[in-house]
């Protein structure tokens, strides 16, 4: 038997064995992972906490906040006179507020910005962490919102800052229910208002669940207008469904029709919109926006329309003005410090009468009288040149570039056709370069600047002829070409002010020149106008058209000088005559004064030749043999008158003759008026150089002389 006192002693066994090289020690809950994992939970249980009580309460405790915040946020008075919801359902934040108001600054027209009987609204709440303010539902009780800019265009009541105002910027409503609500808009500075009413009813197309109509008016730069149509919003069922947009619009003899679709109620950035407007003046509906446009006769144009950016695009444009069609693209950008128009347009066949206002007359009057409506008779004076004045406070309103090609020209015995326009309006400077067309087989290209910086408006015009044979211009006015070969050559180069065609002319200096260079002229083109009645009534009764004028050259020019033109000189030599010719015209008045003899080399039925007198005015010039009488007039009648008619008059109607030679070189090379000489080689002294006077003395009448100036012809 053991004994119980003695000591019991520790076995081998007992010691704990040695931990394996696969063991690990468990780890304790202090590690970085698990604390993330305790502060996540406690924040999403906070959240909860925080979801549960707003969504108990509604959020209704908020209202003293939000009135505070908001307000200072904005820096406007915000007041909620009614019940007060804020909170989340269950992720979308929801809005209600009854009697809710805010504050307009001090300069505007109305009290407040906003107010309301009740407004609801969902809103995405990812939306106000990441982008672009999105309201899922809107709901609005007889609300009014109140758009205005201040008088100087610097301020509005939607930027809640004293700073420089922004342009309107919706947050995307993708369905709104309104009832009694209204949007007042007023800009001064572009003299545009609009008061409109809003109401939702129940759509009829079934892929729609409401539809928003709208109705209202308002006037644009002093012109009433009235506009309506509706919003259909899509039907929740169907998925990607878009807002339809239906809207007409009526005013200043225009209508117009918007159909489309847009992404969102009020998102119109990316919108399929498609236009139809028509009406009795295209100028009508872009004077709404403070651009000058030429005017025209009743037109119709369609369009799709599309928004990017602050760009609103027209392309697939196409219609009619007038009896011309039209096609192209345009865009018109809203910015600083003024919008731009941009376009590339294109007519097929232009008629003649919507030219017409493109120089400064009435279309409508010249489709109803034809060219008489182009003239007006003002204190028993008839006057040709248009007078309707540069819009030039349109003009300080945008900037433009525009290219405008037109193919042909539809228009009786005018042989214009392929007309290209470079239109460019900077800062009220206008520059039309190039402004080319075909005439006959010659080209006229023209640069024009119009400077409306400066009053008067000062215009600076260069328009040239390139060598184009007489016969094919001749012979697109109406005038058999066959055996002509002669050429022309053309410049006109003058300055002008004045806020009108006719002020600008009246006022103008600058030379005028055409060059005849060596060919032909078949006396059928001119049998019933030649100068010389000796020659004429030769030709008339004998009937003999068997041999053309030989041209060796001639040279039709004008010095300018405050609106009155001058001849400087008018000589044109041919094989057997020369023509001279003396006197001038006048832009002022429009009064023509010119000598033209014809000295023949030849047997003439007279003895002495017989001057002929090119008078009267642009609209109704007067041929007249020249008589002691007239001579001692010379002069009379100036402030005198145009150019372009009475030159095409002058060269039409030449029986040419003189039978001093002219030394062609010099002319042909656009020399000074001094290296014109005979044949002998002296300088000629019977060409009138520089000045009104019709007598080869330069005498207009026996107290005056007028010197016979001689002037530099080198233009081209």
């Amino acid at each position: 038997m053991a004994d119980r006192d003695a000591p019991i002693a520790v076995a081998d066994a007992a010691t704990p064995p040695e931990p394996s090289a696969q063991a690990r020690p468990v780890r304790t809950l202090g590690t970085p992972l698990a604390s993330a994992i305790a502060v996540a939970t406690t924040l999403l249980g906070l959240a909860l906490l925080a979801w549960t009580v707003l969504y108990v309460t509604k959020g209704r405790f908020l209202r003293a906040p939000f009135e505070r915040i908001v307000g200072g946020a904005i820096h406007r008075e915000v007041k909620v006179g009614g019940d007060f919801q804020l909170y989340f359902d269950p992720f979308a934040l929801k809005f209600v507020a009854e009697r809710m108001t805010i504050a307009n600054p001090g300069w505007a027209g109305t009290r407040h910005f906003f107010n309301a009987r009740r407004i609801e609204a969902r809103i995405s709440t990812p939306s106000l962490i990441f982008g672009k303010r999105r309201i899922n539902v809107l709901a609005l009780d007889e609300g009014h919102v109140d758009l205005e800019w201040d008088a100087a265009g610097r301020r509005n009541t939607w930027t809640f800052s004293e700073q420089k105002g922004e342009p309107l910027e919706l947050p995307l409503i993708r369905r709104a229910v309104l009832s009694g609500t209204r949007l007042r808009y007023r800009n001064p500075r572009m003299r545009l208002a609009a008061d409109i009413g809003f109401r939702t009813v129940e759509a009829r197309d079934t892929r729609f669940a409401s539809a928003i109509r709208f109705a209202g008016d308002g006037t644009a730069r002093g012109t009433p207008f009235t506009l309506s149509g509706a919003l259909l919003s899509p039907n929740a069922t169907i998925t990607g469904g878009q807002n339809r947009l239906e809207l007409h619009a009526s005013g200043v003899r225009t209508e117009a029709d918007v159909t489309g679709t847009l992404p969102g109620a009020t998102e119109i950035e990316g919108a399929n919109l498609h236009m139809n407007v028509r009406g009795q003046n295209l100028a009508d509906i872009f004077a709404l926006a403070g651009i000058a446009v030429p005017d025209t006769r009743t037109y119709r144009l369609t369009s799709a329309v599309t928004k990017r950016d602050d760009e609103w695009r027209f392309t697939g444009l196409k219609g009619r003005f007038g009896d011309s069609d039209l096609a192209g693209r345009m865009t018109i950008r809203l910015g600083e410090p003024r919008l731009l128009l941009t376009a590339d347009l294109a007519t097929r066949v232009l008629d003649i009468v919507d030219i017409a206002p493109f120089i400064g007359y009435n279309p409508n009057a010249v489709a109803a009288r034809g060219a008489a409506a182009t003239v007006e008779t003002v204190q028993g004076r008839p006057r040709l040149l248009p007078d309707a004045p540069l819009r030039i406070e349109a003009l300080r309103n945008f900037d433009a570039k525009v290219d405008y090609r037109v193919k042909t020209v539809r228009a009786k015995s005018f042989p214009v056709s392929d007309i290209t326009l470079g239109l460019d309006l900077d800062n009220s400077l206008l520059m039309l370069s190039p402004l080319n067309f075909a005439l006959a087989r010659g080209t006229v290209s023209s640069d024009i600047i119009v400077d409306a910086r400066r009053q008067p408006v000062f215009t600076d015009y260069d328009i040239r002829l390139s060598p184009t044979p007489m016969g094919t211009l001749l012979a697109g006015f109406g005038v058999e070409e066959s055996g002509t070969t002669g050429t022309l050559k053309a410049r006109i180069k003058m300055t002008g002010t004045g806020n009108s065609v006719r002020d600008s002319l009246a006022t103008a200096n600058g030379r005028i020149a055409v060059i005849m260079p060596k060919g032909t002229l078949w006396t059928r083109n001119v049998q019933l106008s030649e100068l010389d009645i000796g020659t004429f009534v030769q030709k008339m009764f004998e009937k003999k058209l068997k041999e053309p004028v030989q041209i060796n050259c001639g040279l039709i020019g004008f010095t300018v000088r405050n609106g009155v033109a001058a001849a400087d000189p008018i000589l044109i030599d041919t094989r057997k005559n020369v023509v001279l010719g003396r006197g001038g015209f006048s832009f002022r008045n429009e009064s023509i004064d010119l000598a033209v003899r014809a000295d023949a080399k030849k047997f003439s039925l007279f003895s002495g030749q017989s001057p002929v007198a090119v008078g009267g005015y642009f609209a109704r010039p007067s041929i007249d043999p020249i008589t002691p009488e007239l001579l001692a007039r010379s002069g009379a009648g100036l402030g005198l008158g145009l150019a372009a008619s009475p030159l095409a008059a002058v060269i039409a109607f030449v029986d040419i003759g003189d039978a001093k030679a002219a030394d062609c070189g010099p002319v042909l090379a656009g020399a000074s008026a001094q290296a014109q000489r005979t044949t002998k080689g002296k300088p000629r002294d019977d060409v009138g150089q520089g000045t009104t006077a019709k007598s080869e003395s330069g005498k207009s009448t026996t107290q005056e002389r007028r010197t016979q100036r001689k002037k530099f012809l080198g233009i081209f």
